[in-house]
């Protein structure tokens, strides 16, 4: 019985400090799950991936970025929200992407 419970000492006060040496699970951290203004993209957009946005949180990011009147906005196969909106008086193709890149056509 010392036995175990010394091994389980041992093994409680041992893992934290192994944890502490593990590497990031990103090991590129300049490679942003989510791009930001003073962030280029990753992939010429829209990139496919899974996209976790919302209807709503994607329409925000789309009229974020200038365009107005969103509408239509549906998630293809590749993960991208695409739609209609409009932009300096003319309707135009919207998509924004798992990275949030927003793209006008």
């Amino acid at each position: 019985m010392r036995t175990v419970l010394a091994m389980s000492f041992v093994i409680a006060t041992t893992l934290p400090l192994l944890a502490q040496n593990a590497p990031p699970a990103n090991p590129n951290a300049n490679t942003p799950a989510v791009t930001t203004p003073n962030s280029p993209p990753t992939a010429t957009p829209p990139v496919a991936g899974a996209n976790s946005f919302t209807e709503g949180q994607a329409k925000s990011r789309i009229e974020g970025k200038g365009f107005s009147n969103v509408t239509g906005l549906a998630k293809d196969d590749s993960g991208v929200w695409r739609g209609k909106a409009m932009q300096g008086g003319k309707s135009v193709s919207v998509s924004v992407d798992f990275q949030g890149n927003v793209v006008g056509k």
